[in-house]
């Protein structure tokens, strides 16, 4: 790894503490992850690892937008600190397809999310089966019985549907 990977898998690791809590970036980074470099700017577009992509980094808010690969990365010892959803089962097989979560449909939430950030979506069993950007707090997910919750990015289903479609 030459020093400028060396350097920029640091600044996505610090990114991925203030983002999802200390400790975070460790586990979401390991050392051997490649990066995509915008051509016009010269910063950091993708974070892949072994040829996934874990996460891209959003060039207006200098955050990371997760993809399911990522979030199973995180969720691998069955335990996600935060900016974690949790939705009923019966509703879990469309929101894998990337359909959006609504509010009625949250069992618990992480109190700490607050509107526009990054969330992983989990069903009754703690496994990751979408990610998106939360709408409402954390709160909000769990008392509202009305409106979209999680404006789902991408489900996990539709990672195997695209794998199977080039086949």
């Amino acid at each position: 790894m030459s020093i400028k990977d060396s350097e920029m898998l640091q600044a996505v690791r610090k990114v991925a503490d203030y983002q999802f809590g200390k400790g975070v970036g460790g586990k979401l980074f390991p050392d051997g992850v490649s990066f995509t470099i915008s051509k016009k700017t010269g910063r950091v577009r993708q974070i892949l690892y072994r040829g996934e992509l874990l996460a891209t980094l959003n060039p207006l808010s200098g955050l990371l937008n997760l993809t399911v690969e990522g979030a199973k990365r995180l969720a691998a010892d069955g335990r996600i600190e935060s900016r974690w959803v949790k939705v009923q089962d019966e509703v879990a097989s469309y929101i894998e397809n990337g359909s959006n979560v609504f509010a009625k449909h949250v069992i618990d939430a992480d109190e700490e999310i607050r509107p526009m950030e990054e969330v992983i979506v989990l069903n009754s069993r703690n496994e990751v089966i979408a990610v998106g950007k939360a709408l409402l707090s954390g709160i909000e997910m769990r008392d509202f019985k009305k409106g979209v919750a999680v404006r789902t990015r991408r489900g996990r289903a539709e990672k195997a549907k695209k794998e199977k479609d080039t086949k």
